[in-house]
């Protein structure tokens, strides 16, 4: 499909009818791992079929951290869309594209920071937890970025963790302060929470880059047997044949998502100590590398269209623009900021 022709495609499908909209996104922190890929992107490929999706890379947000150093990111961009699309979004169903790419993000940003108060959001828990090394306004805003971004494509729900409930509480407010004051614009999102699988990283910590703990979607199956030997297990099976826990394994909770027949096949024998970690690990191994690899095998084609890449992205954005500037158009004209418009 070319440039012109995925632009038809996205006009037209646009147009059909859907139930209703989501909107999500990431920080654009490179290729992503097995975390990013059960916590969030299955989700989302499933998620796509039911609904309008905007997927978005949020790179305004990732200058929070990054402010002073922003040569990587559109690497880190190009990788992180390989990714998406490699996991099954489709461009056809889903307007993948960069934050920064729409302006309406910005200005709907700056809006909604007149009508909330700098007290509420000190409370939150995310700049609670930060603020002693993230102490600046972007950061101290980045939740009422997060509203505008949900808002400015009247997003009806938000896939998040439990961890961001918060903030899709402070973007339903927001849109109910702006409908209450001005007239009704936005629909007042909501979170959809979904069930997670819990994938650990290498040291028994919530997966992450930063950490170094994690394993690539890019990984080659060497690369991801490796890592998988130096997985924690549980630390009182030390000995071949010790009874284990896999209630307390991270090994085992890869299983429960990436081998299916694992509460039969694993964890009994893993309990009476007939199953050891070596065996286990190899197992895992064998059962990670075959989900993975049809991921793997896309995103060695998509690599080899960089150009497409682009495209993708310069596609998304001209839909996710579209939507944004029409609601824009409502914002300004419900805060009687249209100022050229004709009566």
């Amino acid at each position: 499909m070319n440039k012109k022709d995925a632009k038809a495609q996205g006009a037209a499908t646009e147009t059909a009818p859907k139930k209703q909209t989501i909107l999500s996104g990431m920080q654009p922190t490179g290729s992503l791992h097995i975390g990013n890929l059960e916590g969030a992107l299955r989700n989302w490929v499933r998620l796509q079929e039911e609904y309008w999706m905007y997927c978005c890379i949020v790179d305004l947000h990732a200058l929070t951290a990054e402010f002073d150093d922003t040569r990587a990111f559109k690497e880190k961009i190009f990788q992180m869309a390989v990714d998406y699309l490699a996991a099954g979004l489709d461009p056809d169903k889903c307007a993948v594209f960069v934050q920064s790419e729409v302006k309406e993000h910005a200005e709907l940003h700056l809006i909604f920071s007149m009508l909330i108060s700098v007290p509420t959001l000190s409370r939150l828990p995310t700049y609670q937890e930060k603020k002693e090394s993230l102490d600046s306004y972007g950061f101290l805003g980045y939740p009422v970025l997060q509203a505008a971004d949900i808002c400015l494509y009247n997003a009806h729900k938000v896939p998040v963790g439990k961890d961001q409930e918060k903030h899709i509480w402070l973007a339903n407010d927001l849109a109910k302060r702006f409908n209450s004051t001005y007239r009704k614009v936005f629909v007042e999102p909501e979170a959809l929470f979904t069930d997670i699988p819990l994938i650990l990283g290498s040291d028994n910590r919530k997966m992450s880059k930063s950490y170094g703990n994690h394993i690539p979607l890019e990984a080659t199956e060497k690369e991801t047997e490796k890592i998988l030997k130096k997985y924690y297990t549980d630390p009182d099976k030390v000995y071949q044949g010790d009874p284990g826990n896999p209630d307390i394994c991270p090994v085992y909770l890869m299983h429960r998502v990436y081998t299916p027949s694992a509460a039969e096949t694993v964890a009994p024998p893993c309990r009476t100590g007939e199953l050891g970690c070596v065996d286990c690990k190899k197992t895992l191994t064998k059962n990670l590398n075959g989900a993975l690899q049809p991921i793997r095998d896309r995103r060695v084609e998509l690599l080899k269209r960089p150009d497409y890449i682009w495209e993708v992205l310069e596609t998304g954005r001209d839909r996710a623009q579209q939507r944004a500037q029409n609601v824009m158009e409502k914002v300004r004209a419900a805060m009687k900021m249209n100022y050229r418009k004709k009566k």
